[in-house]
């Protein structure tokens, strides 16, 4: 197996629940349960029992196979999600959480101390988060590079800290084209006007807070994988 394959597969073996860790990386993959099974010549039923842990937690040969599947499939999609991996870099002005499974937005947004300001979609899956330094990324961080900060999916809450009105990360996620789908503003006690209507138009909920940084990695650890 190369690194992203035994990133995949550790994940699954050392998760709490395995069929959801599965679920999640299959989701990344943008593979539905009716093609898994069709590849790997299943029910979908069988699918769906794994990954809602409705069946005994699946050997390193089911976990193989799984693996295998979703990079095979990827490859002759012509996708490209996999080469993501590998162009990610880490920057010192941003972390990146990962989770084993999914949590709603709400339920982020309850466990942060967080308030809601635009409550769009709250009821969406997230599968991790990103700490981003607004500041540096936005003078720093190449335009061209902004996905980096979404780690594997951008199914995630980003945490913007260091913002004054709120404004420039909307902004800049607009321009993006990538959108989180949990916004979080650190410190503010009031968001900009024009940052709430990027929001909205976007359909992005938006939170603020001002729970300390570690406290809010401490309260997710154990989401984390």
């Amino acid at each position: 197996m190369d690194k992203l394959s035994m990133k995949i597969a550790g994940e699954i073996a050392l998760s709490s629940s395995p069929g959801g860790t599965m679920k999640k990386w299959r989701e990344i993959f943008e593979i539905s349960q009716a093609d898994l099974a069709e590849y790997l010549k299943i029910s979908p039923s069988t699918v769906s029992d794994y990954e809602g842990n409705r069946r005994k937690s699946p050997g390193i040969g089911i976990v193989r196979r799984f693996v295998d599947a979703l990079l095979d499939m990827d490859a002759e999609r012509g996708r490209g999600i996999a080469n993501k991996f590998k162009e990610t870099e880490t920057e010192e002005f941003f972390e990146v959480h990962e989770f084993a499974t999914a949590i709603t937005a709400r339920e982020f947004a309850e466990k942060i101390g967080g308030k809601v300001i635009v409550p769009a979609n709250l009821e969406r899956d997230l599968y991790g988060y990103s700490v981003v330094d607004s500041v540096k990324v936005i003078l720093e961080l190449p335009h061209t590079s902004l996905s980096r900060i979404y780690g594997t999916t951008s199914e995630r809450a980003v945490i913007f800290t260091n913002v004054s009105s709120g404004r420039s990360p909307m902004v800049a996620i607009r321009v993006a084209g990538i959108k989180p789908s949990l916004v979080v503003m650190h410190g503010l006690k009031k968001v900009d006007r024009l940052a709430m209507k990027i929001a909205q138009a976007e359909n992005l909920p938006m939170i603020i807070t001002e729970t300390p940084i570690a406290q809010i990695n401490e309260k997710l650890k154990r989401f984390e994988i």
